[in-house]
């Protein structure tokens, strides 16, 4: 695998480990009744997204798929290029 298609591969396996980490811990606005709701929000919008920690929780899983995957092309079990 060349350097390219290395971070090509890695950017997709990011962005689909990003929308699966997405949901993790996320509540409504809904969910808390004691706490007021601003006016004008969707009762779904998340009340703490905490988006840094998902990044870097998506960064992590990514790498691991990543070398994962870098390792059964490198070995030769799947060939991309057939």
């Amino acid at each position: 695998m060349s350097i390219a298609g290395g971070i090509v591969v890695y950017l997709i396996v990011w962005w689909t480990v990003l929308f699966a980490v997405l949901p993790w811990g996320v509540r409504g606005l809904w969910e808390d009744p004691d706490k007021p709701q601003p006016r004008g929000a969707e009762p779904g919008a998340p009340q703490d997204p905490q988006l840094l920690k998902k990044v870097i929780r998506t960064t992590w899983i990514s790498a691991i798929v990543w070398l994962v995957v870098f390792a059964v092309i490198q070995s030769g079990i799947i060939d991309y290029r057939d």
